[in-house]
């Protein structure tokens, strides 16, 4: 019984794991059209004005980004990002911001 406990607490120790790193993946190829104003690293202040995305949370990249998207979230300049962000899907906005969170 305590083997197979340990086997299954392994096994499920190990799933969010993969699940970010295919994120992350996937958030890669869509952070390459952000990076003229977020920077290749994320930290540059998209248009002068933005926290860089660098340093942050996937949680709340996430939450920005789909505040983004329900036009929720944002200042002044928002309607850039607000355009962009009603295009990605859940998943997309999800795999960007854990990639984010990996610089």
């Amino acid at each position: 019984m305590g083997a197979v406990l340990g086997t299954l607490l392994a096994c499920t120790a190990w799933a969010p794991v993969t699940v970010r790193t295919v994120l992350a993946a996937d958030g890669a190829t869509l952070y390459t059209q952000c990076a003229g104003c977020h920077g290749e690293d994320g930290g540059k202040a998209a248009l002068g004005a933005a926290r860089p995305v660098k340093g942050q949370t996937a949680d709340a990249l996430y939450g920005k980004l789909k505040g983004y998207a329900e036009g929720s979230y944002g200042g002044s300049k928002k309607a850039v990002m607000v355009g962009i962000a009603k295009k990605l899907s859940d998943g997309d906005m999800r795999a960007l911001a854990a990639h984010m969170a990996s610089f």
